[in-house]
């Protein structure tokens, strides 16, 4: 966000900005370590011991302290942050990312990401028709959004943590918020949807066998649930290391295979019946966001009040560094369409799409 966009207060869980620069200060004089649990020797997945560091990184979201380590399972494939993040270390590191400070950014992205939601929808719209549909992991609503204009007549129901899923419902574009943790609220939803959605929702999760087993729990027998994650076997994935956007640390906890996910969809009940790779990826994800990773390390934000102050010094390179990155940034965003061409052709890319049915 540029400093000239930046509000002097804001509507947020962190109040003002003076009082949030306070409270962030506070916090992090005492350390962020005590954020992460103690290391997992075994794979959450599989159980496997055959574990290796894969990439570490720092926050590359909001540029927060902390260090992070991504360890893949030599057993299975997956790919899980160890040690990982404690609740409270997630409330920290998720603070003033889709509210609060940074919420109009976020607001600006969810906009532009018209074509995914648009692929989401024509991918269901070839198996189901669906008449009530729970979001989980729905944030401000943008996707409910676009699928009530091809479905007006279903009902469009968010599920979420932070009060977006409000806003949403305040705006028309959600019918009802749920929030809290899906697991915790899942008996109560049971039975009311035939569509249950977690777009780029499980890899946040503490606990994704949990997130199935809610899932399985609240769709009736011939119900669907609709999954869209990052791929991790996406081979750009290792050459941009820790660049690479979808790694996202500190945020994604866990990546799937999706082999491993198809086999765990299937112990619950749940049998894949359609799947999308080449479709699924997204544009931009790639070297334009890698390229966006690195001059915004280069340059953070001078008015995040969990960084130190900056003088107008700092402020007046931090403009003209737009003149520099324009070029480099467009650079990246053509050859990420031609990386798109690519994916499409050879059906892999940077994210997926599972589709599973509930069985009788």
């Amino acid at each position: 966000m540029a400093a000239q966009e930046t509000p002097t207060a804001y509507v947020g869980g962190t109040g003002d900005m003076a009082a949030s620069r306070m409270r962030y200060q506070s916090e992090m004089s005492i350390g962020v370590d005590r954020f992460l649990e103690p290391r997992n020797t075994e794979c959450p997945w599989c159980n496997s011991a055959a574990l290796k560091v894969l990439l570490r990184s720092p926050d590359v979201v909001q540029h927060k302290p902390g260090r992070f380590t991504l360890e893949e399972c030599g057993g299975c494939g997956h790919v899980f942050q160890n040690p990982r993040l404690t609740p409270e270390g997630l409330e920290f590191y998720y603070r003033d990312c889709y509210d609060g400070y940074q919420e109009a950014l976020r607001e600006r992205m969810f906009k532009l990401q018209a074509a995914t939601y648009r692929g989401r929808i024509a991918f269901l719209d070839r198996h189901a028709s669906p008449k009530a549909w729970l979001d989980v992991g729905a944030g401000h609503g943008h996707f409910c959004r676009a699928a009530r204009a091809h479905w007006p007549n279903a009902v469009f129901d968010g599920l979420d943590f932070g009060d977006g899923v409000d806003k949403g419902v305040r705006r028309g574009w959600i019918d009802r918020s749920h929030r809290g943790p899906f697991p915790d609220l899942a008996d109560d939803l049971t039975g009311r949807y035939d569509v249950v959605s977690m777009h780029h929702y499980l890899e946040h999760t503490l606990d994704p066998f949990a997130e199935l087993d809610a899932a399985a729990r609240v769709l009736p027998p011939g119900g669907h649930l609709l999954i869209e994650v990052p791929d991790p076997e996406w081979p750009l994935s290792r050459v941009l290391g820790r660049r690479w956007n979808p790694w996202c640390q500190p945020q994604h906890l866990h990546m799937f295979p999706i082999g491993n996910l198809k086999e765990a969809l299937r112990n619950r009940g749940l049998d894949p019946v359609a799947e999308e790779r080449g479709m699924a990826h997204q544009t931009g994800a790639d070297l334009l966001m890698a390229m966006v990773q690195f001059w915004n390390a280069l340059m953070p934000d001078p008015d995040a009040p969990w960084l130190p102050r900056r003088g107008t010094g700092y402020r007046m390179s931090r403009k003209a560094a737009l003149v520099a990155k324009a070029p480099s940034l467009a650079l990246a965003g053509f050859l990420d369409v031609l990386i798109l061409l690519a994916a499409r052709s050879a059906n892999r890319g940077n994210a997926y799409r599972v589709l599973a049915r509930k069985a009788p």
